[in-house]
Formats: structure tokens, sequence, C-alpha cells
């Protein structure tokens, strides 16, 4: 049976590292492989169908895309490694798609933009991979070249992060790119200008909401699953029951988008970036 998306309130989840390992500053962000398949499994018991971000998109446009009876959106973001080791067999046992945001110049590498939390040395895919992975169905889309804050950055360095990372996974996958998720949530106006202008048809933001078909295709709602989101808590999300502990993380991430709060974080970007140059 048809959905009519218009009246229909739809999860996007966010996920980042599936993995055991990560040291307290990063921990909020991973999710062991154990919770992760019981996660999976509740939403194959609970006959929801995943699809990616773009058919989402497409459902919303002149009909391009009929929803399942029970649409869930899966996204991770950065290209971790063990998206490939540890979220893809399970996501493969259930049949499951999924949209994976790819920070283009630390593939074949390690995550370099966490040094400053003593992450640096956590494992990326490899070009190998993101090959293997777009042909198993799943969406591959881009989360900028280097992972910066858009909103902190001059006009031109914004646009060359957004423009080169959908470039470097066109070139390498052979297919167009339609979608991005900007890191840390952060964008602009301006930003969000340039990735139409782009070619890209939708990009992710953080919001912690449900998506709706009033939702800017390029400020799309996401919930973040955190390392402690239990089974209760995932099936709240799902059904939009109870947002109040995401909103508390809302209101954070509202209040880091403040132009006092920018200037703060363009300080402290500048710093970064410099001792990452002295760095590498």
């Amino acid at each position: 049976m048809r959905m009519q998306i218009q009246k229909k309130k739809i999860p996007i989840l966010m996920y980042h590292s599936i993995s055991r390992s990560s040291n307290p500053k990063f921990k909020q962000f991973t999710v062991t492989p154990e919770l992760f398949a019981e996660q999976m499994a509740y939403l194959h018991q609970h006959d929801y169908t995943p699809i990616t971000v773009t058919q989402l998109i497409n459902a919303r446009s002149e009909n391009k895309f009929i929803l399942p009876e029970q649409p869930v959106v899966i996204t991770f973001d950065d290209g971790f490694a063990d998206f490939f080791t540890d979220a893809l067999p399970i996501l493969k046992q259930h049949n499951f798609t999924a949209t994976l945001y790819i920070s283009t110049a630390f593939i074949n590498g390690t995550s370099r933009w966490m040094r400053h939390i003593e992450e640096g040395e956590r494992l990326m895919l490899t070009w190998e991979q993101v090959n293997e992975i777009n042909a198993s169905g799943i969406e591959c889309g881009a989360h900028t070249h280097t992972h910066p804050q858009l909103d902190t950055l001059p006009f031109a360095a914004a646009q060359d992060e957004i423009v080169r990372s959908k470039k470097l996974l066109e070139g390498r996958l052979g297919k167009a790119v339609f979608s991005f998720a900007y890191p840390y949530g952060y964008y602009t106006a301006q930003v969000r200008g340039v990735i139409q202008e782009a070619g890209y048809t939708s990009a992710c933001a953080v919001r912690h909401a449900m998506s709706s078909a009033t939702d800017d295709p390029f400020a799309l709602a996401r919930l973040m699953v955190r390392a402690d989101t239990t089974i209760k808590e995932l099936a709240a999300l799902l059904t939009d029951r109870s947002l109040s502990p995401v909103m508390a993380m809302h209101t954070m991430y509202t209040r880091a988008r403040t132009p006092i709060w920018q200037l703060v974080r363009r300080s402290i970007a500048s710093v970064t970036h410099l001792q990452e140059r002295e760095l590498a």
C-alpha cells in the first residue's frame, strides 16, 4: 500500500562508529556490534524497511519512489573502517540498505581530524572497501573532504570541501553522489546554497527530531543513536513517543549555532587547523 509521505514522520537514525573501542571523549559516538545487531534485529522484527536518504527525497519529489509501510533511514557519518567490518555484515543479514557519509581525505588512512581528543588512529575505510560497500547497495554520500566545521570556514574553503568530496567519490564510484551530511551538524544559509549549487539533492543535519515532508531537504532532521541507547529508547525514537533526552541535546546544538558560539568555535577551529598543519 502506498504511503502518504505528507502525513508521515520518518526516523532518520544517525550512527558513527560500530565498535567496542573508544576513549571517554568519543564513547558516546560508538555503538558496540552486539548492541547494533540487537537494534537491527528490532527493526526487522517490527517490520521496518530501511531506505536511503536519496530514496526518501525521491519519494517527496514527483513520486519517483514509493515509500514502504514502515520506512526508516539508517545513516552513518565519517567513514570508519568498522562500518565495513562490523556494521555491513549485520545490515546484509537483514537485507537492509543505509546511507554512509564519507570524509574523503581520510580514506586509506586514520581519523586524523580527531587527534585533539586522542582518537586520531581510528582506522578509516579504504577505497577498495568503499567500492565494495557501494556495490552492496549502500548509498555513499559526501561528508566534506577534511571534516571541518563548515560554518567557521571562508566561503572558498567551504566550497572546496563540499565540491571536492563529491568529485572524488563520483570519480571512484563511477556514479553521481546526491546526498551530503554536515560535519558536526553545523551549516549556514551560504553553505546550504553551495550544497545545492554543487548538485546535491539533500543534506543531513542533526536537529534531534523526526523527519517529515516539511523538512528542508538541505537540513534533514536526524536522531542520534548513542552508545547507551537501549532497545526501549530506540523504540521510543522510532515512534516519536519520547524525545525528551535528545531535545536536551538539540538545545545544546542550537546554542552552538548562535553567532557568539560560532565565533568561539571559529577561533578554536583556527588553532586546531594550525596544530594539524604542524603535525602533518
